[in-house]
């Protein structure tokens, strides 16, 4: 492995983590921590509510110190900082004590989207693929926290389910210095003359083609992450509703002489919802590569598309249908992460490319937190039918909005 193929490696590794040190409280609390403490689940996880408002606000001013300072070395801070925060979590004794170490991995945890993706749209011309790579790394993330999670507490302790993790970041943290030492140490030098460069003032027309572009980016990511949050967060729930036939069916033919039990039902269910996810966080690698070709424009609005016709014909559906058709939404949802950044990569001047990284992930995570009370919303009030329905009429304002935006997007002068 060359030298460059290890520095995205580092920074996969880091989306990785990233995603798992924010996961490890939820098994934690869920398994292990209410019978240790006695407090109840929902109780335990108020203390979490902190660190992910952390994750979303503290992305702008990780991006700020990023373009001021050194990319590099807010990576090294990245590693280091969240891998000894979560050694020192390990040793909370009362929920307030996790949820203070919480919010510093959370603080940690933010400087990851801006910083590492800042990175990965300069370093690389194949900008698309490279982002998708990389998003499907921090998938891993999300799907491996509660099974590396879980076989921590069962061989360990939840404690080491935050110690092992955190040693790993810190030696991460040093081979990334190791790597990027004589980059970080020459950054000062380059962000100054590339400021000089951005300083000069931008063309009339240019620049309302800029802002045009950038308010449909920041528009598609809200109503992006409104579709992503939404579809993600409620498909078990979903397949649990739609699919207890099927699960028990499947159930019966893995086990043919044991009577089919609630439990069997569910073990499939979360059997199906993890292929589903899995199978789907595979169509970045689909749209990066595709961006890459053709652009955003047309990409967009064929995920967009994909999206609307598989959210319309999911109301009323059952068993493998069902599951069919969410593997198509699914595969829009996770499709579409990719496209913004993409864009973000392109647009953005150099000097600045960390900070706007850094608003786009307090857009996109601040919308994650306010979906919440929307799907309990509507769910309790009219059922996922209606929650699909609304989310068929956000992927048209998507595809609306997209519609607009010119053949070739204006590109960064640095």
């Amino acid at each position: 492995m060359n030298r460059d193929q290890t520095y995205f490696l580092l920074l996969n590794i880091g989306h990785f983590l990233d995603h798992l040190f924010m996961l490890v409280f939820a098994t934690v609390a869920a398994l292990a921590l209410h019978r240790e403490w006695g407090v109840s689940y929902g109780e335990l996880l108020a203390y979490a509510t902190p660190g992910f408002f952390a994750f979303g606000l503290f992305s702008l001013p990780a991006g700020w110190l990023a373009d001021r300072w050194s990319r590099d070395g807010m990576m090294c801070v990245f590693f280091v900082g969240i891998g000894i925060t979560a050694i020192l979590t390990s040793m909370a004794g009362s929920p307030f004590q996790v949820g203070v170490g919480l919010f510093v991995i959370g603080v940690f945890a933010a400087i990851y989207h801006p910083v590492g993706l800042a990175i990965v749209s300069m370093k690389w011309k194949n900008t698309g693929m490279r982002i998708a790579m990389n998003g499907v790394w921090g998938n891993l993330g999300v799907a491996s926290a509660a099974l590396i999670t879980g076989y921590m507490i069962d061989n360990g302790g939840w404690r080491m389910a935050f110690i092992l993790p955190g040693v790993f970041s810190i030696l991460t943290g040093i081979a990334y210095f190791a790597l990027q030492r004589d980059e970080i140490r020459a950054d000062g030098a380059k962000d100054k003359a590339a400021k000089k460069e951005a300083a000069a003032p931008l063309p009339a027309d240019y620049k309302a083609l800029l802002i045009r572009v950038s308010a449909i980016v920041f528009l598609t990511t809200a109503v992006s992450s409104i579709i992503f949050q939404s579809t993600t967060f409620a498909l078990p729930k979903m397949l649990d509703e739609r699919l207890q036939g099927f699960a028990g069916r499947l159930a019966e033919m893995l086990e043919p002489a044991a009577a089919t039990s609630q439990s069997d039902t569910a073990t499939i269910i979360g059997i199906l919802a993890f292929i589903v996810f899995a199978v789907a966080s595979m169509a970045q690698l689909v749209v990066g590569k595709m961006l890459d070709r053709h652009g955003p424009k047309k990409v967009f609005m064929t995920v967009a598309a994909i999206q609307i016709v598989f959210f319309v014909a999911m109301p009323g559906l059952q068993d493998g249908v069902a599951l069919a058709v969410a593997l198509g939404f699914m595969l829009g949802a996770f499709g579409q992460i990719p496209i913004n950044d993409f864009m973000i990569g392109k647009m953005a001047s150099g000097p600045a490319r960390a900070r706007i990284y850094g608003v786009r992930y307090v857009v996109s995570f601040t919308v994650l937190a306010a979906s919440l009370p929307m799907i309990a919303f509507v769910h309790s009030n009219w059922g996922f039918d209606a929650l699909f329905l609304i989310l068929a009429a956000a992927a048209l304002v998507i595809l609306v909005a997209v519609f607009t935006l010119p053949k070739k997007l204006p590109v960064a002068p640095g």
